[in-house]
C-alpha cells in the first residue's frame, strides 16, 4: 500500500486477491494463474527512464511458459515471488 494513493493500493490488493481466487478455482483444471509487476518499462506510459520493453516482456513470457507444476496464485517481479 502506498501512502497518498489509496485507490491505487486498493486496486492492486484487489488484483492480488482476484489472482488467488482464480488460481484456486482453476487449479483442478491444471491452469496456473499468476500476477506480475514488470516494473517501470520504457513505454508511452512508463517514459524513457523505464527498463527496456524486452525486459518487461521477459517477465510475462517467463510466467506464460511455466511448467504444469509451476507456481500459481502468486505475484512476481523480476522472476521472483513478491510476498503480499
Amino acid at each position: 500500500m502506498v501512502d497518498g494513493y489509496p485507490a491505487y493500493g486498493v486496486s492492486k490488493t484487489s488484483l492480488n486477491a482476484l489472482t488467488r481466487l482464480y488460481a484456486d478455482a482453476l487449479r483442478k483444471d491444471d491452469v496456473l494463474v499468476n500476477a506480475m509487476c514488470p516494473g517501470l518499462v520504457a513505454t508511452d506510459m512508463g517514459g524513457p527512464k523505464g527498463r527496456p520493453v524486452r525486459e518487461g516482456a521477459d517477465r510475462a513470457s517467463c510466467l506464460a511458459t511455466l511448467p504444469n507444476d509451476g507456481p500459481t496464485g502468486g505475484l512476481f517481479r523480476d522472476r521472483q515471488p513478491i510476498p503480499w
